[in-house]
């Protein structure tokens, strides 16, 4: 047994003893009442101003976060996050490298919208600490500060608007809103009686509404509208589901009236056009497929997937795991342009759990999750129903009907012998054919089916040879020359 001992000595003689734990208190008067949510622990290499913003970030060198339910949390309570919570991106608390790190704690409990940073959630003051995992630790952490309301600075051009939503509220049984930015045409102020075209502009995944200011200093002479980017389960999308909500119905009955009302605009589908890319490629697509009548053209870059045989590269129809591929390998999320894997399904997915109410992927607020939110049927919990098992990758083959019938390509197909003269020459679809995604599988099969619509197809799908995410073949100045020029011809 001389060989045991031997191996014994090796081992440090605190291993056992020393586990790395946080202890979070909350200051008195900051929560209203006992809430349920969800605290993150954030633990950055080094000096960092606010590591709680790096919650979400994916790669190896993303900060380390742990989290964990707090239940009818209070001041007054404390909660332990330890070696028992997932974590990422590291597969254990015990594998932190020894080291200085800037930690600082979130206390997550705002439904409307699914941020670490939302307003009213509570979080501690970073600060800086030496942590050894082996040595062990028991570290306090005090949450003293609330996010404050959002109360963007407005100017001559930039509007903010901000209206309760009563579809939503009704869904959600409480009270929401929608939230959004709103560039005036430069002549705005000259032309009191004068009427705007209505361009809805949405942003890659979870672009607040603020983005607007990048329109500050554009000439553009129609109304610009930057939906926001957060709700319940992440990016809405603005479409109508089971988990969301009327976000559709919202957005067209609700917040564009209330925007062309107050800003001039024509308040006619002849006057209307969408555009984005990413997310915001897939929902400017999406309103005017599903609105054919309210909307006179869509310019969709790099639509997040629009047939769910190519999600991602996951085919959900026949594939058994989302995290295996049919070959035995771990499915990569994100390549680089030379076809390089940036980072897995699984992986993604594990910071995804981190950050879910009780370590649910399709509750985290991120891509995922607000996939699964849009496309999937509810569950009898009240909450999405998963794709698949968060642990192991299963999919779930009882879901699948309910996801089909949100497919864009299935939309459009089955949609055009009877829509096609409303949506005639009304989309325009551009991808990089090297896309960091993955997104250009799907639209090769819209584009496939459009080749055998009859009457034929007259949209544009445009693919970029070895051309990633962000390909955007027209410029903005074309694009916009493009949809004034539809305007005029569309005039009644």
């Amino acid at each position: 047994m001389r060989w045991m001992a031997f191996l014994l000595a090796l081992v440090p003689a605190n291993i056992n003893a020393g586990e790395v734990k946080f202890e979070v208190s909350m200051k008195a008067g900051l929560i209203a009442k006992p809430t349920d949510g969800r605290i993150m622990v954030v633990m950055a290499s080094g000096k960092n101003p606010m590591p709680i913003r790096g919650i979400g970030e994916t790669g190896l060198d993303a900060p380390v976060f742990i989290g964990k339910d707090a239940l009818a949390f209070t001041a007054g309570k404390s909660i332990t996050l330890g070696s028992e919570c997932p974590i990422f991106p590291i597969e254990s608390l015990s594998r932190l490298p020894k080291g200085r790190y800037t930690i600082q704690a979130v206390f997550h409990h705002n439904l409307e919208l699914n941020l670490p940073t939302a307003e009213g959630n509570v979080y501690s003051m970073p600060k800086e600490i030496d942590i050894d995992p082996v040595a062990g630790a028991n570290i306090p952490i005090e949450l003293s500060q609330v996010v404050p309301v959002d109360a963007p600075q407005e100017s001559e051009r930039i509007k903010y608007v901000k209206i309760k939503s009563a579809a939503l509220s009704k869904f959600h049984g409480r009270d929401m809103y929608l939230r959004a930015g709103v560039c005036l045409p430069p002549d705005f102020d000259k032309n009191p009686q004068k009427k705007y075209p209505l361009l809805v502009t949405i942003g890659g995944y979870g672009t607040r509404y603020t983005a607007i200011q990048r329109y500050s200093r554009a000439s553009i002479p129609m109304l610009i509208l930057h939906v926001d980017g957060a709700g319940p389960y992440g990016d809405p999308y603005y479409v109508d589901s089971d988990c969301n909500g009327p976000y559709g119905k919202a957005l067209t009955e609700e917040l564009i009236p209330y925007v062309e009302k107050m800003f001039q605009g024509i308040g006619a589908g002849y006057a209307r056009f969408t555009t984005g890319a990413s997310t915001g490629g897939w929902v400017s697509l999406a309103l005017q497929i599903e609105y054919p009548d309210l909307f006179n053209g869509c310019w969709s870059f790099a639509p997040d997937p629009v047939d769910f045989r190519a999600f991602e590269l996951i085919n959900i129809y026949q594939d058994e795991n989302a995290y295996i591929n049919k070959h035995g390998f771990e499915r990569p999320a994100k390549r680089e342009l030379n076809g390089e894997t940036s980072y897995t399904v699984r992986h993604e997915c594990q910071m995804e759990v981190v950050m879910g109410r009780n370590d649910s992927w399709w509750r985290s607020g991120k891509d995922w999750c607000a996939w699964n939110a849009t496309f999937g049927p509810r569950g009898a919990d009240g909450q999405p129903k998963p794709l698949w098992d968060g642990k192991t990758g299963k999919i779930d083959k009882s879901v699948l009907q309910a996801w089909k019938k949100n497919e864009l390509n299935t939309i459009l197909t089955e949609g055009w012998p009877t829509k096609h003269a409303r949506w005639g020459g009304k989309i325009h679809v551009y991808v990089g054919d090297a896309d960091d995604y993955f997104l250009n599988n799907a639209v090769k099969y819209m584009e496939a089916s459009t080749k055998k619509f009859n009457p034929p197809f007259d949209g544009v799908i445009v693919t970029g040879p070895y051309q990633g995410h962000g390909f955007h073949p027209i410029s903005n100045a074309e694009m916009i020359r493009q949809m004034i020029d539809r305007f005029e011809k569309s005039k009644k």
